[in-house]
Formats: C-alpha cells, structure tokens, sequence
C-alpha cells in the first residue's frame, strides 16, 4: 500500500470509528438496550481503533534516538 492508499484508508476507518460511536450512544440511550449489540459495535470499535493506529503508524517515519 502506497501512503495515499494508507491515509484514504486511514479517512474511511476515523469515519466509520465516529459514525459506531454515535450508534453506541444511541443504542445505550435505548430503554432496554440490547446488550449483545451493544458489546459487538464496542468490539468492533476497538479494532478499528487498532487499525486507524497501524495506518497512522505507516504514515509517520520512525525516529531513531
């Protein structure tokens, strides 16, 4: 993957992150919500957050000390 693939990549994952977070906050807002729903799109955040974490990790050169 090239560093454009990476940072359109890395755009499309902070997108889907936030839109999950607003259906997390909707659906624990519900007045019964359901609870396996609910810890699916907590999972699924996560690893998104893992991924949005390697892209950036791709993006930004290592410094050696």
């Amino acid at each position: 993957m090239n560093p454009e693939e990476i940072a359109q990549r890395l755009e499309m994952l902070r997108i889907e992150h936030r839109d999950l977070d607003a259906a997390i906050i909707a659906l624990g807002d519900a007045t019964v919500p359901d609870q396996l729903q609910l810890a699916r799109l907590k999972k699924r955040k996560l690893r998104l957050r893992d991924e949005i974490a390697w892209c950036e990790d791709q993006l930004v050169p290592d410094i050696i000390a």
